[in-house]
């Protein structure tokens, strides 16, 4: 198969993304920026045009391409967490600087794009008959999800 990188489309905030999310998650790195050239239509010759980094190993590129295409829901990156604290370090990291909550563990950071924050255990519970009503029930009215209470709900 081949190599799948992400490219997030930003207008101007591509780096300021990319230094974000890479102090963020452990092994992360900006490995290239490249700047607009001279002579192109427009005001941004010498500013950043791509910046590639690496999240825990995961190749992305970020693309400053201008205000046409705004970020939306309907794509999002998933953050698989051991428990509570990891949950919280990542939820407050993205949420910091006038990014919005929204609902079931969902939010945007300030650039616009969207994260949900779950914990490694949610597919099990969401696929095991049993427990997928539960939990269900307990994750609906949560903005920041709350592992104990989660489990709690799963154990009935």
């Amino acid at each position: 198969m081949p190599n799948i990188t992400p490219c997030l489309w930003f207008d101007r905030e591509a780096e300021d993304a990319a230094k974000l999310y890479v102090s963020l998650f452990p092994n992360s790195k900006i490995t290239k920026v490249s700047r607009y050239p001279e002579g192109l239509p427009g005001d941004r010759a010498g500013q950043v045009l791509t910046v590639e980094f690496e999240l825990d190993g995961k190749t992305f590129t970020g693309l400053n391409g201008g205000p046409q295409f705004p970020h939306s829901e309907a794509i999002s990156f998933q953050i698989y967490v051991k428990d509570q604290a990891e949950l919280d370090h990542y939820w407050d990291g993205l949420i910091a600087g006038r990014g919005e909550e929204s609902r079931c563990g969902w939010l945007k950071d300030r650039f616009g794009v969207s994260w949900q924050v779950v914990p490694e255990k949610l597919a099990a519970w969401m696929t095991n008959p049993q427990t997928a009503g539960r939990v269900s029930a307990a994750f609906m009215p949560m903005k920041r999800l709350d592992l104990a209470v989660l489990e709690k709900a799963a154990a009935g």
